[in-house]
C-alpha cells in the first residue's frame, strides 16, 4: 500500500497541471474569438449613422415629415506653414467638414409652422439648418 501513495499523488498533480492548462488555452480561445469578431473597420463614425432621409415624429402628425439625419465626413490635419502664415490669427489645425443637407424638398405646413420636408439627401457644405 505504501507503494500506491506517491503514485496517487503523481497522478493528481498531473491531472490538476493538465485542468490548468486546459482552462488556460479555453480562456485564450475565448479572447481570440472575441478580438476576431469586431469588424475590421474604422470606428471614428462610431455610434453614427450615414446620411439619411428620417421621419420626424414631432412634425409627423397627419402625414409623414421626413428629415436630413446623420454623419459625413470630417477630419483635422496640422495648417500647413505656407497657409499658416498668411492667417491673421495663426491656428496649428486645420479642419475640413461635410454635413447631411437636403438635396430636394419642399415647404409644408404643420400646425401653422413651416417646415422643410426633405425627399433627398446628400454630404455637402454645411449651413445654418431651419426648422
Amino acid at each position: 500500500l505504501k507503494g500506491n501513495g506517491p503514485l496517487i499523488m503523481v497522478t493528481t498533480a498531473t491531472m490538476g497541471s493538465v485542468k490548468s492548462a486546459g482552462l488556460s488555452v479555453l480562456l485564450v480561445s475565448f479572447l481570440l474569438y472575441v478580438a476576431n469578431s469586431y469588424p475590421n473597420s474604422d470606428f471614428s463614425n462610431m455610434g453614427c449613422e450615414e446620411c439619411t432621409l428620417k421621419k420626424n415624429f414631432y412634425f409627423s402628425r397627419d402625414r409623414p415629415i421626413y428629415q436630413c439625419m446623420g454623419c459625413c465626413f470630417s477630419r483635422a490635419y496640422p495648417t500647413p506653414l505656407r497657409a499658416r502664415m498668411t492667417m491673421m490669427i495663426p491656428k496649428n489645425i486645420t479642419s475640413e467638414a461635410t454635413c447631411c443637407v437636403a438635396k430636394h424638398g419642399y415647404e409644408t405646413e404643420v400646425d401653422g409652422i413651416r417646415v422643410k420636408n426633405h425627399t433627398e439627401c446628400h454630404c455637402s457644405t454645411c449651413y445654418y439648418h431651419k426648422i
